[in-house]
Parts: C-alpha cells; sequence; structure tokens
C-alpha cells in the first residue's frame, strides 16, 4: 500500500473536490431519458437522482437550453415527478491494477463474483487518450491462439484487431472460449456485453475453466442492462486491457459483441433526439465504432500489446447488414463462422474462403502463404463443383484439378475441426498443415 500521504495527493490530482454543487430537479422522464433542470454538469459527468428506494446514479448524455439529459446505469424504478438531481463532484475512474485477475467485474467495474471488493492503488479514465499511429510498434510476430483454423490459414499477429462475424447460435462464445485457453497472451480480458445472463456463468465455468479464468478479467453486462452499463462494459474492457498493456504484457481482449456496444449507443441517441440513419442507427454509433476499436492494438516500444477479436452478431447471417459492413472497414481481418458449416457438426465453423487477416503477409513465411494460398484453392474447387460430382455429373479423370481437391478435401476437414477442449500450438499447426498438403503432393 502506498503511504498516506501519497494516496492523498494522489486523490487530488484525479480531481476530487468537495466544493458545494447546486442540486436541480427532475421535470421529465420519457422512456429511458431522465430530463433534470436548475444544475449545470458536463456531458459524461455523473449525476445522482433521488428515489424510493435511494440515491440512483446516472450520467449527462446531452443538453438541451438548460435542461440536461441523464441516462441511468440501472433500471428506473420509484423515481418522483420534482426528484432531486445533484453532480458528483468526483470522478476517480476505473479502477485497475493485477488485483483484477481472476476476477468477474459490471459495466462500471464493481464485483460481482462473490469474492469480497476489489482493492487496487491505481485508477484509469474510461475514455483514454488515443495513441498517436507513429509511435505504435508495427505488428511484426503471430499470436498463438490455439485454433488450428486461425494458426495455420488466417494467422494472427500480435496487436491486430480483427472481428468474429456470425449470426445467432453458431459458437461465437466457444470459439472464444477456446482461444482463450489455447493462447499464449500473458493476460486475457473477457467483455461480455448485452448477451443472456445464463450465458456469463457458463461461459465462466464451462468454457473459461478454471485455469483460463487464472490470468482472465472478465467485465459483464448482460441484455438486462441499462445501455449505459453496456456502453460503460465496452469501455471498461478497453481500459483494463490497457493497464496491463502498458505493464508491457501480451493481451489478448475478447469482445462479445462489437453490434451490442452499437446498439446501446443506438438507444442512448435516439433516446435523447438524434436522428436515425441507417436501419435506425444515428451517426454518433458510426462515430463511436472506431474510436472504440482503435484503443486496441501495439503500444510503444516500451509497452505490451492487445490483440482483439470482436465478435460481429450478423441480424439474419446477413454479412452487408450496417454494423458488418462498418467493421469490415475498421478491423484488420474478419474470421466468418457459417451456419451451413455448423448444421453439418463442422466446429469451428469457419468459412476459410469469406475470412481474411489482413496482416498474416507480414508476420509469416512465403511458404507459410503459399500453403494457405492452395487451401483456398482447394476449398473454392470443391465448393464450386460439389453439385456436380453430387449428382453424379463429374466423371473423374476429367479435370486432374477437381479429382485432387476432391481427394484432399477430407483431411483439408479434418484439419479443420477440432474439439472444444483442444488447444494445438502454432508451430503444430503450421506443421500438421505442412504434413496434409505433402501427402497428396
Amino acid at each position: 500500500m502506498l503511504p498516506l500521504a501519497e494516496r492523498l495527493n494522489q486523490y487530488k490530482t484525479q480531481g476530487v473536490s468537495c466544493k458545494p454543487v447546486a442540486s436541480g430537479k427532475l421535470v421529465r422522464v420519457v422512456g429511458l431519458t431522465l430530463e433534470a433542470t436548475g444544475c449545470r454538469a458536463p456531458i459524461g459527468s455523473l449525476c445522482t437522482v433521488e428515489t424510493m428506494s435511494g440515491k440512483m446514479e446516472a450520467e449527462v448524455v446531452g443538453f438541451s437550453g438548460d435542461n440536461l439529459y441523464l441516462m441511468p446505469s440501472e433500471q428506473i424504478t420509484g423515481v418522483l415527478p420534482g426528484a432531486k438531481v445533484t453532480p458528483m463532484t468526483t470522478d476517480v475512474g476505473l479502477s485497475v491494477g493485477m488485483e483484477l485477475l481472476g476476477r468477474v467485474i459490471d459495466g462500471v467495474g464493481n464485483p460481482i463474483d462473490g469474492l469480497g471488493p476489489i482493492y487496487t492503488e491505481k485508477r484509469a479514465s474510461f475514455n483514454a487518450e488515443p495513441i498517436n499511429p507513429l509511435s505504435r510498434k508495427p505488428i511484426t510476430e503471430p499470436l498463438d491462439v490455439g485454433l488450428k483454423a486461425i494458426n495455420g490459414l488466417l494467422t494472427v499477429g500480435k496487436g491486430q484487431r480483427i472481428g468474429l462475424f456470425a449470426g445467432s447460435g453458431v459458437g461465437k462464445s466457444v470459439t472464444l472460449g477456446m482461444m482463450t485457453r489455447g493462447t499464449t497472451a500473458q493476460v486475457v480480458v473477457v467483455g461480455l456485453i448485452g448477451e443472456r445472463g445464463r450465458e456469463v456463468k457458463e461461459f465462466i465455468e464451462e468454457i473459461l475453466g478454471v485455469d483460463g479464468r487464472q490470468r482472465s478479467v472478465v467485465v459483464a453486462a448482460p441484455a438486462d442492462s441499462s445501455p449505459l452499463m453496456r456502453l460503460k462494459g465496452c469501455q471498461t474492457a478497453l481500459t483494463v486491457a490497457e493497464y496491463f498493456r502498458d505493464q508491457g504484457l501480451d493481451v489478448l481482449l475478447l469482445m462479445d459483441s462489437l453490434t451490442r456496444f452499437a446498439q446501446a449507443q443506438r438507444e442512448i441517441a435516439l433516446s435523447v433526439g438524434e436522428p436515425p440513419a441507417t436501419k435506425g442507427y444515428p451517426p454518433s454509433v458510426f462515430a463511436k465504432l472506431p474510436a472504440l476499436v482503435e484503443r486496441a492494438g501495439n503500444g510503444s516500444d516500451a509497452q505490451g500489446s492487445i490483440t482483439a477479436f470482436f465478435t460481429v452478431l450478423t441480424e439474419g447471417d446477413d454479412l452487408q447488414d450496417p454494423i458488418a459492413d462498418a467493421s469490415r472497414a475498421i478491423l484488420d481481418g474478419h474470421v466468418v463462422l457459417s451456419r451451413e458449416m455448423a448444421d453439418a457438426g463442422h466446429y469451428p465453423a469457419i468459412d476459410v474462403e469469406k475470412s481474411v487477416s489482413r496482416v498474416m503477409p507480414q508476420i509469416t513465411s512465403e511458404e507459410h502463404m503459399l500453403m494457405s494460398k492452395a487451401v483456398r484453392q482447394v476449398l473454392s474447387i470443391c465448393r464450386k463443383n460439389q453439385d456436380l460430382v453430387s449428382i453424379g455429373a463429374y466423371k473423374p479423370g476429367s479435370d486432374q484439378a477437381i479429382d485432387s481437391a476432391f481427394t484432399l478435401k477430407p483431411r483439408l476437414d479434418e484439419y479443420l475441426q477440432q474439439s472444444m477442449k483442444e488447444s494445438v500450438p502454432y508451430a503444430m499447426c503450421v506443421g500438421m498443415l505442412k504434413n496434409v498438403l505433402q501427402i497428396e503432393s
């Protein structure tokens, strides 16, 4: 623990103030938005609202004239007309430290795992200053995630931001859990944002496991949380990852999901009167997405890295969904999970043809790239000619490329499939891929 004098000085530098602040009152409540008058507070600051069940925290998300628009961090209950609204004069940020490892916290950093309070000596802002792009280290080495399909064919580099695109029920959470257990990253930060509450405990106990949890921090803001809590949950996960990166560690950030972040921002923006644009998403959503994603990545030479996987829910399996389309443009690659493959029992259901890692040429050898290209060509030939072969319209021996592709396909399918508890190191993945291709060469 720091000496008392240093801790007091730390709180002073964090802006703790004891100046009296004028209180206002609630004049309107519409949907998720509280409207207050008689007090002044900047956007992003917190206020307390007196309710029948005690004080409730709310964040300033907008204003019109002298009226403030507030978004509560919990469900609106027991709010009365004319309730007292008081701006909070302290904003000490999020508690960060090594003490977070193995813990589960909510969207604003409060522990929810029943293991007692978390005591840390450092605090960080929810919205960190962006890193100068010229100060970032280049992505030069691969990160092992334990999955053969990704390590071998969609190699991910340390500091890369990549999207995991999938519809509902095709194995996003299981794939994330496999990467959590199999990665060589020193710290794993998992953000479960807007998902079913049942999945939170299931992910921690069944998918993450005891070993995976020891080096992980889980941030949970399930679907029944307020939009503000879901929005804060994403920012909290990034803030925690940034802290460990600043300590010189390699961090794997798994955010499930980026779509829920966009939906939470949509709810808040529409509540304060922002006009909808594409499919009901207001312009602020498309401004906040890159601001969130750009916080991940490599730090300076003295810092570590944040390799981030952001899951994107493709509604109706539509890869041209506005959020999916916008995410592809700002990420360093995308992994697509196929419903058709999942229905056939092929797990993880990674569609290699539709997926790409934009930094793979920078971090792998020429031989590795040629093997990846060869596999893509084989899969493409098999897909294009599958119907002809199935109905017997193709005569074996007519085309050597088609014959070779369909001969190799079963071995590739075996290589691309992997059990949930299995983890394969990066070097072994490359060696296995080389053996599969050499057998039929």
